[in-house]
């Protein structure tokens, strides 16, 4: 028998070759995989209440404003702005947002949104409310995930459903909803309408006053915060920007009440101490006559997810 022996340039295609198939299949598994983890191509569909007794009602996401959002298959429109929902997120929390929404911008009540310069801003920057059912869950990762044009993450707010309690009434666990909805009216609406006074940046008016509550001016999260300080968030992960986010929710929804029921001051106190509109005012003058200098109309009454009901 006649043995044929394989020249080097031949050992080196071959191996060459089965090299290529195998990036090859490498690649396109890479792809598929990463298709799966961003959004759907269409807007996911989902059944919900059309109509309702509520102000406001929900409407169907088959205008998905970019791929991002097609996570979502429900939404509510409120004065010019959108509070999504995914398929695991009922009704009545999709509805329950949009109400507070609505209650932060027209806190009166009378139709008419309070301070116009900050929804317009808001609008522009494409602000949204994103629902998801948990946190962590598929829909909300495919969202991150997803470059969605003009209407990113970036400038979304995410919820959950579990930590959404319509007809909370001033008991323990938190009704979220009202953190992270004025979380995106003050970051995406007042900061950037009024930089100066809301700005959350070093500088600013309520910057100063939060470093007043903190003890000094911390960059990053210190190992202890000085004696004294009645504003110490601890989140390694929390930037000064965050920090100036969380001490505008704190000042004002303690302004407003919504942090004095029984039991809420031995949760909430490591973190922050003037829970109480009268604390507030006594601790904390700096930020009390900033938030009530009534030329920013910030809201006066805190929201119950009621509006005009």
């Amino acid at each position: 028998m006649k043995v044929k022996f394989l020249q080097f340039s031949d050992v080196l295609f071959v191996i060459g070759k089965k090299y290529f198939m195998k990036l090859f299949f490498l690649s396109v598994l890479s792809v598929l995989f990463v298709s799966c983890m961003k959004a759907p191509k269409t807007p996911e569909t989902c059944t919900y209440i059309g109509a309702s007794e509520n102000y406001f009602g929900i409407q169907n996401n088959t205008d998905s404003p970019g791929r991002g959002y097609n996570v979502f298959c429900k939404k509510v429109g409120v004065f010019g702005l959108w509070v999504y929902g995914t398929c695991e997120v009922s009704d009545d929390e999709l509805l329950h947002a949009a109400n507070i929404l609505a209650q932060y911008l027209d806190n009166d009540e009378d139709g008419i949104v309070d301070n116009q310069l900050v929804l317009d801003k808001m609008i522009e920057h494409k602000s949204a409310l994103t629902l998801f059912g948990t946190e962590k869950s598929k829909r909300q990762r495919k969202f991150f995930r997803t470059n969605s044009g003009e209407y990113t993450a970036e400038s979304a707010q995410d919820l959950y459903g579990t930590e959404t309690f319509p007809g909370w009434d001033k008991t323990l666990p938190f009704d979220a909803t009202l953190e992270e909805v004025l979380h995106l009216v003050t970051t995406t609406g007042y900061s950037l309408v009024y930089p100066d006074a809301f700005g959350e940046a070093q500088g600013s008016l309520i910057a100063n006053a939060m470093d007043l509550a903190r003890g000094g001016n911390f960059t990053d999260i210190p190992s202890s915060y000085p004696a004294g300080a009645w504003y110490s968030y601890n989140d390694k992960t929390c930037d000064y920007r965050c920090q100036v986010a969380e001490y505008f929710y704190w000042s004002l929804t303690s302004l407003l009440g919504a942090q004095d029921f029984p039991g809420r001051y031995d949760e909430i106190s490591d973190e922050w101490k003037a829970n109480t509109p009268a604390l507030v005012e006594s601790m904390d003058s700096a930020v009390y006559a900033l938030l009530t200098d009534n030329q920013y109309k910030l809201p006066t009454v805190l929201p119950d997810g009621t509006y005009k009901q």
